[in-house]
């Protein structure tokens, strides 16, 4: 059974908070924890659906390689998430790479059980919800990657990445944990045409650039120069 710290984590997702108290009680006591050394996979593409998880501590880098082995990071999940509920659904291979950035420690709800919540109708809503909310997002992201500049799909997915690391209570810079080779694979573009805007945007008093992370110090004023070119 997790612990008081690993549910207060757990509470700072807004998804698994509006849960009832029962469904989660239900939800942790059939996990159990799963520890990842850095650089070791949860799961590879292609591989058989052996879960459902929760991130309790550390970071994992979704990904994919493409036929000449260069990777894509498709999104960095921070502690708190709840992920790889697709394959469940629908029965199908793994879509992509999931693998530790650093130490991180998860929780795993085996296959069984989540069909056996699936059958609630409480947990089925909230996974429909779930899904829904990541549709809107990838909707979003393709939009960007086929109308907007460079400028704005770089101020767009830091503060997509803000909104996910950074508790809703929080007052101050929003510190994002990623470096700008990692934010430049997701993004698609090189890392010069990155660089170029990150140091606009630190110039115009949008952002600092950190040792491995990056803070937005000001969201709207972030948007507002993301509409300049």
């Amino acid at each position: 059974m997790p612990s008081a710290f690993s549910l207060s984590v757990l509470l700072h997702n807004p998804w698994f908070a509006a849960l009832s108290a029962g469904l989660r009680r239900d939800m942790l006591a059939a996990t159990e924890r799963r520890h990842l050394q850095p650089g070791e996979m949860l799961f590879r593409q292609g591989h058989v659906p052996d879960g459902f998880y929760a991130l309790l501590q550390g970071k994992l880098k979704m990904s994919t390689l493409n036929e000449d082995g260069r990777e894509a990071i498709l999104t960095m999940l921070d502690v708190g998430t709840w992920f790889g509920e697709i394959s469940l659904i629908d029965g199908q291979p793994r879509t992509h790479d999931a693998t530790a950035v650093g130490h991180a420690e998860i929780l795993v709800m085996p296959p069984p059980v989540f069909g056996q919540l699936m059958e609630q109708a409480e947990f089925a809503g909230a996974v429909a919800r779930m899904l829904a909310a990541r549709i809107r997002l990838l909707y979003g992201l393709v939009e960007d990657a086929s109308l907007r500049s460079v400028r704005h799909r770089v101020a767009r997915r830091l503060v997509l990445l803000s909104n996910s690391h950074i508790p809703v209570s929080h007052d101050g810079p929003a510190a994002i944990p990623v470096t700008q080779e990692s934010l430049a694979m997701m993004l698609g573009i090189s890392r010069q045409s990155l660089s170029k805007e990150l140091k606009f945007f630190e110039q115009q008093g949008a952002l600092t650039l950190g040792y491995g992370q990056i803070s937005l110090l000001s969201v709207a004023l972030l948007t507002r120069l993301s509409e300049t070119d």
